[in-house]
């Protein structure tokens, strides 16, 4: 399960600050969970979330306050869950227990997706919801593990044959847009660190204009990471 950067930055990150590579990326990845809250979560009677590879739990702080309990969920070594994962993916928690399970950027990582999402499955209340974000495109990141990334149509498969039904399904950074993102990727770890934020304060502009002239409809189908909510059938 993927460990993350702490703090608010992540959250609300600044063109000059230390998050200032994912700047675009992050801002867009917040507002589309705030999106979910809004539509999804703000005034359901579902009142228990679990994140499901919780990591630093990057995003209590949107969720908590509309949730009666924000559960983290992790392997043993990290501290800040609440309940462990043991290492064949059981969660210790019964049938039909919460109302949403929220999952960033955990199903790359897992050895196995299919069995993943049938315990997120398990654990959620009749027609609760899953909130899953996961990548498109991405470099290869191993935390410890990276396998997969997915393409619109496939994410929507494996989901829908995991015993969910889609309502909501969105992506955020459009093929020309992830092209400079990697493009900047693959050269920012070759310079020195004073020149690293001088890249970034140069390509994060030109990443933000090549989303900005791509069709929804064309980010939907490629992207860097995808955003869905699919209601438990």
């Amino acid at each position: 399960m993927e460990s993350r950067e702490a703090g608010i930055e992540r959250l609300y990150p600044k063109i000059t600050g230390r998050m200032s590579a994912r700047y675009y990326y992050l801002i867009q990845l917040r507002k589309q969970l705030e999106r979910v809250i809004a539509l999804y979560v703000r005034n359901s009677p579902h009142q228990l979330l679990a994140d499901y590879g919780c990591g630093n739990k990057p995003y209590e702080p949107l969720f908590t306050p509309f949730v009666e309990q924000y559960i983290g969920l992790d392997l043993a070594y990290n501290t800040k869950a609440d309940v462990v994962v043991d290492p064949a993916g059981i969660i210790d928690m019964p049938e039909e227990s919460v109302g949403f399970v929220l999952s960033t950027q955990v199903l790359e990582h897992v050895e196995d997706p299919k069995a993943y999402l049938k315990e997120a499955h398990r654990i959620l209340e009749k027609e609760g919801k899953l909130i899953l974000s996961t990548h498109g495109y991405w470099m290869f990141h191993p935390d410890p593990t990276d396998f997969w990334r997915w393409t619109s149509t496939g994410l929507k498969k494996i989901v829908t044959e995991a015993g969910f039904e889609v309502v909501y399904f969105e992506g955020i950074l459009g093929r020309s847009a992830m092209g400079l993102q990697l493009f900047q990727d693959g050269l920012l770890f070759k310079l020195p660190k004073p020149l690293r934020f001088l890249l970034s304060l140069v390509l994060q502009p030109l990443i933000i204009f090549f989303d900005k002239i791509i069709t929804a409809k064309s980010r939907n189908e490629d992207a860097c990471t995808f955003v869905l909510v699919a209601k438990k059938v």
